[in-house]
């Protein structure tokens, strides 16, 4: 199986297991070798005492995406270490895009960089994801 196909059936594999993701009302959009772009719209749930996002919801979009965009390449990865910078505030009713994309993959390790946007191309958080392969795959090639 090629690279995308493979990367586009793990994310299916994925996403069939993650309830945490589609009970916070996350959208996997599109997922291809390195590279995963999710979605989600802020509630009236998701916003703190200043009427803006809470961070940690900027934080599981960004982390999600990192987590699909490392495993898409059907390597079982794990993150080593993360950093977000928030930039911008979300607020209700707003549309997020991450986007996260492969920046350097050797051997067993990989960096990759998220950046959650507004529907309107302003730049809320960066994100950078340090990523460490263990033992297994996420599906089998033959599927």
């Amino acid at each position: 199986m090629d690279a995308v196909t493979l990367a586009r059936v793990c994310g299916d594999a994925m996403w069939a297991e993650d309830a945490t993701s589609r009970e916070h009302g996350l959208q996997l959009n599109s997922i291809d070798p390195g590279e995963a772009v999710l979605a989600m719209t802020v509630s009236a749930g998701m916003v703190n005492w200043h009427d803006t996002c809470h961070g940690g919801f900027i934080y599981l979009l960004a982390d999600t995406a990192f987590g699909y965009a490392c495993n898409s390449r059907n390597q079982r990865m794990v993150a080593q270490h993360c950093s977000i910078t928030y930039l911008n505030p979300a607020r209700r009713g707003d549309k997020l895009t991450a986007h996260a994309i492969e920046r350097q993959r050797a051997g067993r390790s990989g960096i990759y960089d998220v950046a959650v946007t507004r529907e309107d191309g302003t730049q809320i958080a960066e994100f950078r994801g340090h990523a460490r392969a263990v033992d297994g795959t996420i599906v089998s090639e033959a599927q």
